[in-house]
């Protein structure tokens, strides 16, 4: 909690301002200690309304300059305040929110600065890697439930093939051919562009063998590096992501993406599968007391480079969207520009560490980011230029929903460990998981590369098509009822027998799947 503003009437006419901005009655996560004219001024603190974390926010600044510190930093109040939190750990440094911080002089003496009652402390978390490559439990999708526009950005397709892509999605939805691995995918490729099924698309367009040979030689070159473990079940339940620890602080979900950043059109798009599946799953629940689940996006650039429009406009839904799921996202990123427009319009909240101005771009980067912030007390330009390591210019949303006065910030210093934790701990704390047994290991079942490669002389229809009933000269029994009723054919569909009938799909293309 905040400590008492009893020396608040003495500050500068500005700054009293500026602090009053910041006086919220309710929850809220302490940031720091306004800096004016030179002073860190303890009396006025910082803060984020808790209520107000699910209308999104960008934590921004030059490498270097404590982006990943104020990440720790909000990550580690947000679970004190038993709201759940997903870290996305690109350079490998933020495992140490498990562990408890080391006391030394420079966190005393910033804790002083800023009145905070430092005290170390480690926070529950659980570890996760993508395809279980990196230190983590294993986190895999289908590539059915990943869905074919998501696909299509992992292997840089142009607009035909992502179209295309769609319309090979669309029959396998039909057909009941379960796409669980990347074998799945090719072998519908490989079928639709056979002597056998190449009549199976004219209807609704086709598979030119052109686009066919693009996408199989993708899905070659993806899976040469290394990219198949992703793709595969027991697929990863994100409802996992959404809970809460014995004693009641949220869990920090740490996903190890250390092993995989030299692939980061693969890890960006799985990121975004998680959102997208969450924003499919979750009920809606408007404005909520405090968060369901606060997501943060690191090296956020990496989500927006080479993304295609339909992809940037269904990024852009799901954003704006979210919020009324009760979910918060945070992108970390250098600068605003990083972030396209129609995306920064939806967030509210801001941290801006320090920005270099070495160059004719950094210059205009500069200007660019100033021009983001509202009307301020402050010469910004000078300021973002100036700000040391720990420092940044904050403006959130209030209680009421409106932006606060902009704030110079001296941050507070994390309480947990400002560093990773040990291999060696960090495999104890994956395995001693109560989520190991159910994901380690992986599951190879009948889907379609299967289905197809057994067919003989089936076609898919015949492969799939129900039992023929039986005359009956009686009426329906009511269970019979039940079973043929649409909510019963929809339900089934839900629990993946899908048979003969296409999956419902978001705006990302991802699939509703099976639910333990």
């Amino acid at each position: 909690m905040p400590e008492a503003q009893s020396g608040s009437a003495a500050l500068p006419r500005e700054a009293l301002r500026i602090a009053s901005g910041y006086a919220f009655a309710g929850p809220a996560l302490d940031l720091g200690a306004l800096l004016w004219d030179g002073a860190c001024l303890p009396d006025a603190q910082v803060r984020i309304p808790l209520p107000m974390l699910n209308r999104h926010g960008l934590v921004a600044g030059a490498t270097g300059t404590g982006k990943t510190k104020t990440l720790q930093l909000i990550a580690e109040q947000l679970s004190a305040q038993g709201v759940p939190v997903f870290l996305a750990d690109i350079k490998g440094d933020v495992s140490g929110i498990s562990a408890p911080g080391a006391r030394n002089e420079k966190v005393q003496a910033r804790a002083a600065e800023v009145h905070q009652q430092w005290e170390p402390t480690g926070f529950p978390a659980e570890f996760y890697a993508l395809g279980g490559i990196g230190h983590g439990i294993p986190v895999r999708a289908t590539v059915t439930s990943f869905g074919p526009l998501l696909l299509a950005k992992v292997l840089q397709l142009n607009q035909t093939q992502e179209q295309s892509l769609g319309l090979i999605f669309h029959y396998a939805d039909r057909k009941g051919l379960e796409l669980v691995d990347l074998k799945d995918l090719r072998a519908v490729v490989a079928f639709l562009t056979s002597e056998e099924g190449k009549g199976e698309l004219k209807g609704i367009g086709g598979l030119s063998s052109a686009t066919a040979g693009v996408i199989l030689r993708s899905l070659t070159a993806f899976e040469a590096e290394g990219m198949a473990d992703f793709f595969g079940e027991p697929e990863f339940d994100t409802a996992e992501l959404l809970r809460t620890a014995d004693d009641g602080r949220g869990l920090v979900s740490v996903l190890e993406l250390a092993a995989v950043q030299d692939r980061p059109r693969l890890f960006s798009t799985f990121l975004m599968w998680l959102l997208a599946d969450l924003f499919h799953e979750l009920p809606e629940v408007g404005d909520v007391d405090k968060p369901k689940l606060v997501f943060f996006f690191d090296e956020a650039h990496l989500l927006f480079n080479g993304a295609s429009k339909a992809f940037l406009d269904s990024l852009t839904q799901t954003v704006r969207l979210i919020r009324s799921k009760g979910v918060g996202v945070f992108f970390v990123t250098q600068t605003a520009k990083d972030v396209p427009a129609d995306v920064l319009a939806q967030l509210g909240n801001r941290v801006q560490h320090a920005l270099r101005a070495f160059t004719p771009d950094d210059q205009k980067a500069l200007k660019a980011t100033v021009r983001t912030f509202p009307d301020s007390a402050y010469d910004l330009e000078e300021l973002l230029t100036g700000l040391g390591t720990g420092e940044a210019v904050v403006t959130v949303l209030s209680e009421k929903g409106a932006p606060t006065p902009v704030a110079a910030t001296r941050l507070r210093a994390p309480e947990s460990l400002m560093g990773p934790v040990g291999a060696g701990a960090l495999d104890s704390a994956v395995e001693s998981s109560s989520l190991y047994g159910r994901y380690a290991q992986a599951v190879d079942r009948e889907s379609a590369y299967e289905k197809l490669d057994s067919r003989g002389a089936k076609g898919p229809d015949e492969m799939k098509a129900p039992p023929p009933r039986l005359a009956r000269e009686e009426d329906p029994s009511v269970v019979e009822q039940v079973v043929g009723s649409g909510m019963f054919k929809s339900l089934a569909r839900s629990l993946g027998t899908q048979i003969g009938r296409e999956i419902t799909r978001s705006v990302f293309g991802t699939a509703r799947r099976r639910r333990r």
